[in-house]
């Protein structure tokens, strides 16, 4: 192991969009255990700080290898197209428009049944990106239409997260 691998020779597993959960879970598992600081307790403090270290370093790795979205971006960033969200929000005109189709639905959902509606939406949506996202990722190799698509599930996820505060705000 070296602490400057990236997180996917970390893991051990392909450069890819498409993981197997299980399996990453199960490398984090060993991983973990490998580096575990109490492993490292007759070698001395420095030797646990390093253990201590290296315990982060994998859970910081497995957060993002695990997480989708994370994934997708991190994959973009090591192929030189960072997301660079905060001051680019270049998406396609017809994402573009349904975000505002989105945002009246919201604004005027009052019942539960409108709210449950345009939650569905989004889940369609997310998964919708996310199959966009293995293809261009693991298929094309398109790392600036991935950042696209990236930045889409971005808005997607503040979305859903809005539905919810809506969903509060009424008691639901």
């Amino acid at each position: 192991m070296n602490l400057q691998s990236d997180d996917f020779e970390l893991f051990a597993v392909p450069r890819r969009f498409a993981q197997d959960r299980a399996q990453l879970d199960a490398r984090w598992k060993e991983l973990q255990r490998e580096a575990h600081p109490d492993r490292f307790a007759a070698q001395g403090p420095a030797a646990q700080r390093v253990a201590m270290q290296w315990s982060v370093r994998i859970n910081e790795a497995y957060q993002r290898l695990k997480d989708p979205l994370k994934r997708a971006a991190y994959l973009c960033e090591l192929h030189g197209a960072p997301i660079r969200a905060e001051d680019n929000t270049a998406m396609p005109a017809q994402f573009l428009m349904q975000q505002m189709q989105w945002r009246e639905a919201l604004q005027e959902g009052e019942t539960p049944a409108q709210l449950d509606a345009l939650e569905r939406d989004m889940a369609a949506e997310r998964h919708a990106a996310t199959a966009r996202l293995t293809q261009l990722i693991d298929e094309q190799q398109d790392w600036a239409g991935a950042a696209r698509e990236v930045r889409a599930l971005m808005f997607i996820a503040r979305f859903a997260h809005d539905i919810e505060q809506r969903r509060e705000q009424q008691g639901q």
